[in-house]
């Protein structure tokens, strides 16, 4: 037994789980799909505000019924300030004190990348735009569980990288909060309840057409509503220069009018004779605008809007999924999820799971959790051969017994299968579990004011830190790329 092996045997898996009654609860287990909290019942949302530098918590949900159809979402979606990441994040004393690294400018784990090649789609991008070419943006489409659903690591990642490159925009966003703990920082949103949504982790759309963020939004009459708009304050967000709304063409489909700050821009048509995916751009002066996207009936569909500015810099889209597990991207018709990777055309996509598949644990076998894992990466990498893919691994988990906290066994089996993989397709990955500390890490990060309540997620200040340290293994990668020769 290795040491990253050591810890509490998990328990053993008898011969009566393989029955077809017992397959389909595990499967309805694995299929975690969010309930919609209606004020006053809070204890059924997924990720729950706790005082400051405490981050979010899990709290455990009833799970649906796996099936074809739609939830309503019943609460409005507002700015949600108790989720907002500082940009200035003070990290506690008594972490640096027993993990130095959070506060040196190098990281603790380089992004490792056998074939040498993985990222230089990405660093090319990085490049162009540190040259200020006309034209050149880097983007960065980053898929995840609930940590970037809250937009947790990724905020700093995009910060960090808009501050050295400059702010191209702040990219894709949903139409609406699918789950109550959805949340984006440098921007301002605001939906009427009212949507009716589908997404890859159930109810699940009929057609498989879920758009990039993995949620299919649709109106029953008239009235819902979602706007979209630059930050008001804070140094991030404060400008854009086009609007790009993400919809679907379909028969019978609905009306919808767009507003731009304020003012009536157009009513557009979404019936057409057969179902395809529209794309609509709306070109601003750069600067502080808002866009209003209004169903006149019923039957309009949408996925989501991005934000660019026209000029050079990054853009980070964080697509995070409460309740996601990777293969659940598969979830989504093949050619449609490639069309909508086309259409956004990052440098680089990004892909942070293992925290539900930890909750699992072995119940879904792990050699399916490789080849599924395997299959998603190798559609993105053949929809984007051009750009390039970095695995994050999964943090430490660790349940608590008393003043014990031991790590679930399976996360250092979850890192070393996302390794292998990323290997075998062609992605970097950086080894989120070394870099906290190995095996036994999150027991320290709780106490140290760096790791949530429930021991599965960070704290505000551990997204910090670990926002942090996935940009400077990126820079230490990039300025490796550039002393080979690379522009």
């Amino acid at each position: 037994m290795t040491e990253e092996d050591a810890g509490p045997e998990p328990a053993r898996v008898e011969n009566g789980l393989l029955s077809k009654a017992a397959a389909a609860l595990v499967t309805l287990g694995v299929l975690v799909a969010l309930p919609y909290a209606v004020p006053g019942v809070s204890r059924l949302r997924v990720l729950t505000p706790l005082s400051e530098g405490e981050g979010l918590v899990a709290v455990p949900a009833p799970a649906p019924v796996a099936s074809v159809g739609e939830a309503t979402l019943q609460i409005e979606t507002t700015e949600q300030v108790e989720l907002q990441q500082p940009e200035e994040q003070v990290i506690p004393p008594a972490a640096a004190s027993v993990l130095p690294s959070v506060n040196e400018e190098k990281p603790p784990r380089s992004i490792e990348d056998p074939g040498g090649h993985a990222l230089d789609g990405f660093f090319g991008a990085l490049s162009r735009v540190e040259r200020k070419e006309a034209g050149s943006i880097a983007r960065i489409t980053y898929f995840g569980d609930s940590i970037v659903a809250s937009d947790f690591v990724t905020a700093t990642l995009r910060r960090r990288l808009q501050r050295r490159f400059g702010d191209a925009g702040h990219g894709f966003m949903l139409m609406a909060n699918a789950w109550p703990g959805y949340f984006h920082n440098d921007v301002v949103r605001f939906a009427a309840p009212g949507w009716q949504v589908s997404r890859v982790v159930g109810p699940f759309a009929e057609d498989g057409l879920y758009g990039l963020g993995g949620v299919s939004f649709r109106s029953q009459g008239a009235g819902v509503f979602s706007r979209f708009a630059t930050a008001k304050e804070g140094a991030f967000g404060r400008a854009v220069s086009t609007f790009v709304l993400d919809y679907l063409e379909q028969p019978g489909g609905g009306r919808m009018a767009v507003a731009l700050d304020g003012a009536p821009h157009e009513e557009i048509a979404t019936e057409a004779p057969t179902t395809r995916v529209a794309l609509k751009t709306y070109e601003v002066p750069d600067g502080p605008h808002e866009l209003e996207v209004r169903a006149l009936g019923p039957n309009v569909r949408a996925f989501g809007v991005w934000m660019e500015r026209n000029v050079p810099g990054v853009v980070l889209d964080a697509i995070g999924i409460q309740g996601c597990r990777i293969r659940f991207l598969d979830k989504s018709d093949d050619a449609h999820f490639a069309e909508q990777l086309k259409m956004r055309s990052p440098s680089l996509t990004v892909f942070q799971f293992g925290m539900n598949e930890s909750e699992d644990g072995e119940l879904y076998p792990l050699d399916q959790y490789e080849a599924t894992m395997k299959a998603v990466l190798e559609q993105v990498r053949t929809a984007l051969p051009g750009a390039s893919c970095l695995l994050v691994g999964p943090m430490d988990r660790a349940d608590r017994r008393g003043d014990v906290y031991r790590s679930r066994p399976v996360i250092p089996k979850l890192a070393r299968i996302q390794r292998k993989v990323a290997g075998e397709v062609g992605c970097g990955f950086w080894d989120t579990l070394t870099a906290m500390g190995g095996p036994g890490s999150m027991g320290v990060w709780v106490q140290r004011g760096l790791g949530g309540a429930d021991l599965a997620h960070p704290s505000s200040a551990g997204a910090e830190v670990l926002g942090r340290w996935v940009y400077l293994a990126l820079m230490e990668s990039y300025a490796e790329w550039q002393a080979k020769g690379g522009r």
